[in-house]
């Protein structure tokens, strides 16, 4: 029985379940209890093992989930006549069987790793994934396009940002880069997280934003996304924004209110100036629809109207003009190439 257990154990832990082990460490007189049994008790209730019979085990599911409660391990002895022999750290109880025996258990709550979830397939996502992992967080990534090789630090992987293996009650981070945020945050959403945030400019933000309530979405639900997400820290390349919103998503977790700028009190060491370096710009085009600059050279979403080409920073954005050009068209927006 107890390499079932073990083996339990194991996969509870895979999965990111809290649980408790509980073992008889003691036993005195008679009692269907021997020192050494053991059972595990998760945090949905379920209960697998031996740990005495009937009269010992809801005592044991009780303490259980106090125990993982309070994060912290106890030791509970059940005696016929608990007030007889008070001693330090164990928590006396009564025990209610016939038998008179008395039995000890040692409870040990074991807590989940946190997990976080990752929509989309870019470098930040990449960051993200190799800096929770490193401290303790269990990864999962979805994307259309996702392969487990691109995302090595990640436990799981994904192919549908509406798969049901998908945790539920994790942090969770859109970063999809524009390919398709409506449908992650909805699918987001659902997953009812501890944490949401939206990787994007708080312009395209707000066209989602219009997008996902035009769709049903309460406004109230998105008033919880963090956007832009992180703390303010300046940050700008794909490991520095990793740090930022891991930072704030350990201080919502902590239910700490995190300061965005440095406090003028602590010293700090003088920055050498950077040197310029001056490369060739990029031929760039604006979107129509959100006036944000678009790199030609990389562009992923490009539309013909009106023979002439037009360019986008997101799906969302292209759909939304091409219904409608007119709509966005005028003197000072004719913007196209």
């Amino acid at each position: 029985m107890k390499r079932d257990l073990f083996q339990l154990l194991a996969n509870l832990t895979r999965d990111g379940v809290s649980f408790v082990i509980a073992t008889v460490v003691r036993r005195d007189g008679l009692s269907s209890a021997h020192q050494g049994d053991m059972a595990i008790v998760t945090a949905d209730g379920a209960f697998h093992g031996w740990i005495g019979g009937g009269c010992t085990r809801p005592t044991v599911e009780r303490e259980a989930a106090l125990a993982l409660a309070e994060r912290k391990p106890r030791l509970i002895c059940l005696s016929p006549t608990p007030e007889r022999d008070p001693r330090p750290g164990i928590l006396a109880l009564p025990m209610t069987c016939h038998s008179g025996g008395t039995v000890e258990v040692y409870l040990d709550p074991v807590i989940a790793a946190p997990r976080l979830v990752l929509f989309g397939r870019s470098p930040i996502i990449t960051a993200l994934a190799t800096l929770a992992r490193t401290i303790g967080y269990l990864v999962d990534v979805a994307d259309p396009d996702a392969r487990a090789d691109e995302v090595p630090a990640a436990d799981r992987v994904f192919s549908s940002v509406g798969d049901p293996g998908l945790a539920r009650g994790a942090a969770i981070v859109v970063a999809s880069m524009g390919d398709f945020d409506e449908e992650a945050v909805v699918a987001a959403l659902a997953l009812e997280p501890t944490y949401l945030g939206v990787v994007a400019s708080r312009r395209r933000y707000a066209l989602l934003r219009d997008s996902l309530i035009a769709r049903g979405i309460a406004p109230t639900a998105l008033d919880l996304i963090a956007n832009p997400a992180g703390l303010d820290l300046g940050a700008r390349e794909p490991g520095e924004v990793a740090v930022s919103i891991l930072a704030q998503i350990v201080a919502r977790k902590n239910a700490i209110a995190a300061v965005t700028e440095t406090s003028s009190a602590v010293a700090t060491a003088p920055v050498a100036p950077r040197l310029p370096v001056i490369a060739p710009a990029a031929e760039q085009a604006t979107d129509p629809v959100c006036k944000m600059t678009v790199t030609i050279a990389t562009a992923k979403h490009v539309g013909t109207w009106d023979e002439r080409t037009w360019y986008f920073c997101c799906g969302g954005c292209k759909t939304k003009f091409l219904a409608d050009p007119t709509k966005y068209l005028s003197a000072e927006r004719g913007l196209a190439r």
